[in-house]
Parts: C-alpha cells; structure tokens; sequence
C-alpha cells in the first residue's frame, strides 16, 4: 500500500511563516513609530506580554493551599480556555448526538426523508446566534443557553453531510451486496455506513469548527466565564491588548481542535485512502 506523505516539511512551515511573520514587523514597526494609538491597536510585544500575564497565575504560590501543579494552571486564560472547551464538547456531542441517526434514517430512507427535509430546509438558513433571545427566555443564564446555541450550529453540517453520505453510496456496492444474499440491516451496518464515513466525519469537522464559533458569540451574552466573555470583559476596560490576547488564545485553540479532528479523520480513513495501519 502507498504511504503517506509527510504533511508538513521544513519548506512548507517556512513558507506558512513568511506572511505571518511581515504582518506582524509591520503592525509592530507602524506601532512603535506612533502612527497607530497603542490604546487602539496596541503593538505585538504588548499583546505578548498580556497574553503572558492572562496565561500565568493571579496569586503567589502556597504550598499550603494546594499543589504546584494546581497552582500552575490555575490562571485565568487556562480557567477560560477550559470553560469554552467544556462548552463545545458538550453542545457538540449534543448536536451531533442528535443529527447523526436522523441524517442516517433520512439519508437511508426516501418517506422519512420527505417528512423532515421541508422543517430541516426552513430551520438550516437560521443562524444560531438568531435563537439567542429565545435560548436566554427557555433557559435563564448559564451554560445551557450555550450549549443549546452550540448544539444547533454543529448540528446541521452534521445532518447534511450524513444525509449526502448515505444517499451517494456508489450503487455497485449495494448490488453486490444484494447479490451476495445481505439483508437490510447487514447492508445498513456493513455497506452503506461504512460508505458514508468520510462524509460524516467532514460534516464533524465542520460541525465543530461552527461549534467553536457559536460558543464565542453566546459567551459573550449568556455566560460570566470562557474566552468570549474575557473578551468582552476587556472591551469594557479598554484594554485592547487583553482582547488581542484573547483572540490569538481562540485562534490557537481552534487550531489545535482542526488538526485533532484532521488526526481523527485519517486514522479512522485508513482503510478509505488506502493507508497502512
């Protein structure tokens, strides 16, 4: 079998870099140089520092109080970045919980597909941050009203790609499945869903890259901790440099959450792309 080619390589992460890094001389020289009010754009090395400070602990160490360890990880962007987190794994596993065996009976079942698909249709252009009012109505403040936002916004890319998962399931398959003797259920659990896998994973990955978008905006709102809501925090302080830091926080835990999900994808695709194990 082919093996797989190595994803990153010394020239590709230079080339990657190269755009980043002139962004960044560039916000940092017209910076230092005063053309920019630092209280609006404040310059790399500031926003550096905060992120530093936000990532470190706010009291001094105590042996008596608890652990090191404890102690380490007990500042505030580590307390934040978990809380947002925590919020998209649980209105995820509910979304996705909910979306995956209706897209696999609508994909795999032309009646029940009829019956859902005109309500499916209407609520899938509605963007979930519309639904906040009413989640803040049905569900107070807290963690539930985000975690229903975030279950609707992984929701649907879930749906939609297990429905066109199933539904284009290469019909060689099937015959050959029928002509070898398989009942319904055995083409169900032997043919059609391993079929649809690449699909459902790829709706999963975008599912949760939504997911992670939603939470930031209902953080903002509904919730007193998480990302979105330091964000706002800092806002109403002016400090810009803590936004910022917020922002590139964000920005490096969805990273981390794409190539997990991309690592997940390829070692569940093994046998799809023809990978050794």
């Amino acid at each position: 079998m082919s093996q797989a080619t190595p994803r990153f390589s010394p020239a590709a992460v230079l080339r990657g870099s190269l755009v980043p890094v002139l962004v960044i001389a560039l916000w940092q020289i017209l910076s230092t140089s005063g053309l920019i009010n630092p209280v609006v754009l404040p310059s790399p090395v500031q926003v550096v520092v905060r992120w530093w400070a936000y990532l470190l602990p706010t009291e001094a160490y105590d042996p008596a109080q608890s652990s090191w360890i404890l102690w380490a990880l007990s500042g505030e962007m580590l307390f934040d970045a978990w809380s947002s987190l925590y919020r998209v794994v649980l209105g995820f596993a509910v979304g996705a919980g909910l979306a995956l065996p209706l897209g696999l009976a609508m994909g795999g079942n032309p009646r029940i597909y009829a019956l859902f698909d005109p309500l499916m249709q209407v609520l899938r252009p509605i963007p979930p941050i519309a639904y906040i009012p009413l989640a803040i109505l049905w569900f107070g403040l807290g963690n539930a009203p985000a975690v229903f936002l975030i279950a609707i916004g992984a929701f649907f890319p879930v749906l939609m790609n297990t429905i066109a998962g199933v539904r284009h399931v290469d019909g060689i398959y099937l015959r050959a499945a029928r002509n070898l003797g398989a009942g319904k259920l055995t083409m169900f659990v032997r043919v059609i869903l391993p079929a649809a896998t690449p699909y459902i994973l790829a709706g999963a990955r975008i599912g949760i890259g939504t997911a992670f978008i939603v939470v930031i905006v209902s953080e903002m709102i509904a919730v007193n901790s998480g990302l979105g809501f330091r964000i706002l925090e800092a806002r109403e302080f002016m400090w810009s440099d803590k936004i910022i830091a917020g922002m590139f926080t964000i920005g490096l835990l969805g990273l981390a959450i794409d190539i997990g999900m991309n690592r997940l994808n390829n070692h569940l695709l093994r046998w799809h792309r023809g990978l050794e194990n």
